[in-house]
Parts: C-alpha cells; sequence; structure tokens
C-alpha cells in the first residue's frame, strides 16, 4: 500500500460523515492542500522510519493553511522548503480563511516542533532519516464562532465512524513506514496510536504538546521533550 492508496481510503471513509452543532465548518486540507501534501510527502516520506511524530488534528494556522502537519507558514516555506497552490475549502468560516502560503499567522505549535527538529537535527534530510510527522485526524472542526473544537469533543455517536477510519489510516501508515516507535504529541494522539496499534509490536509512547494553551509547553518546551524522549530510549 502507497501514500497514495492511504490517503485515498481515508478520504473514502470521511466523505460521508456529518458532524452536527456546535460544529458547524469542517476543512479538509487533504482536499484543497492536497498539492504540498503530495510534495510533503515525495520529499520525506520515503521509509522506513524509526519514530512516527502523531498529532492529533490540524490547527488553523498551520496544516490548514499549508496541507502539512503542523505546518506553521515559514518553518514549512523556509526550512522543509516547500510551496504549492492552496486551494479553498468548499463552505468557508467567516473567521477562519485560507489563505494558503500568503497567511501571515504564526502556528505556535508548528513553530516549535520545526525549530526544534531544525536546532537538534540541522536539515530536513537528517531529521526524516529517523522521524515523520503525520496528524491522526486530517479534519478541522470549528464552531461557529471560530472556535476550535477537537476530534475527541465530537457527539459519541459521530465520533466513533471517525475515530474507526482514522486508527485504520494510521495502521496502514504504521505498515508502510514500520516505525519502531509512534509518539504521540499529547494524550489524545497517544492514546488512540495505543488503541489502533495495540497487538502490532510497535512501541507507542508520549511527547508534551508543544500548544501554547499548555502551560508546560510555555517553560522551555524543547528541553523537556528531549528529556521525555531520552526516557524512551530515543536518543541523537
Amino acid at each position: 500500500m502507497t501514500f497514495d492508496d492511504i490517503i485515498s481510503g481515508l478520504l473514502t471513509d470521511l466523505e460521508p460523515l456529518r458532524f452536527s452543532e456546535p460544529v458547524t465548518h469542517v476543512y479538509n486540507p487533504l482536499i484543497y492542500a492536497r498539492s504540498a501534501h503530495d510534495l510533503y510527502i515525495r520529499r520525506y516520506g520515503w521509509g522506513p522510519k524509526e519514530v512516527i511524530l502523531l498529532g492529533m488534528n490540524p490547527g488553523p494556522w498551520g496544516m490548514a493553511q499549508t496541507g502539512v502537519p503542523f505546518g506553521e507558514v515559514e518553518a514549512v516555506k523556509n526550512w522543509l522548503r516547500i510551496q504549492a497552490p492552496v486551494d479553498q475549502p468548499a463552505v468557508i468560516h467567516p473567521k477562519r480563511p485560507i489563505e494558503g502560503f500568503s497567511c501571515r499567522r504564526s502556528e505556535v505549535s508548528g513553530r516549535r516542533l520545526w525549530g526544534w527538529a531544525r536546532e537538534t537535527f540541522g536539515t530536513p534530510e537528517k531529521f526524516f532519516s529517523r522521524f515523520f510527522v503525520a496528524n491522526y485526524c486530517p479534519l478541522i472542526f470549528m464552531e461557529e464562532s471560530g472556535r476550535n473544537r477537537t476530534p475527541n469533543t465530537i457527539p459519541v455517536g459521530q465520533r466513533r465512524p471517525l475515530l474507526a477510519a482514522c486508527d485504520q489510516a494510521l495502521k496502514h501508515l504504521v505498515d508502510l513506514l514500520d516505525p519502531r516507535y509512534v509518539i504521540g504529541i499529547g494524550a489524545f494522539a497517544a492514546d488512540r496510536a495505543r488503541t489502533a496499534l495495540n497487538g502490532t509490536g510497535v512501541s507507542v509512547g508520549k511527547i508534551t504538546h508543544p500548544s501554547p494553551a499548555n502551560p508546560r509547553a510555555n517553560r522551555g518546551w524543547q528541553q523537556l521533550v528531549e528529556a521525555e524522549f531520552n526516557a524512551m530510549g530515543i536518543r541523537w
């Protein structure tokens, strides 16, 4: 199975899903930012990988704009060297415009994650020789106010088929990249990885999420996660 097969299967599984209020808008950058995402895969998705770093779902100023997981615009353009045309979602939230690589907002989580990778490994090629960054769920959920709603807060009846589709895609990704570790960036991603990969022999762990909403991340996130990686036996 290829990356294209995995994405096509996931899109097929997600297409019929519908979400009720308070969710009013759903974006899927695997559709409208597919060109940039495909560049990311072609350039850095060669395997196998030692570690998959797994986020929860896209942020409004990251992957929502660039199609790249944790895709803070400047990091994607200047370090990952990825830039491509980005289309528009079918229905646009007036408070969450898609400006693609022209977006001037900076996603702090992505800036921290890719900043750590750049400072630690120097080049993307060195980083991706061992690591790959993916999101568990490709969808962005928004309320009428523009507030993000995370996948774990979707009503259970609507959440169940969503998680089943994303679990299946994660299992296929692990089959393709054959990692030793899948590390959730935050508790939700780690919990889903443990569920989806139970019995596979892959080691599942967790690092602190770099979101500025996480007080621990604001007190030296890079040093914190390096200690967490060391505790799991992941060193460089």
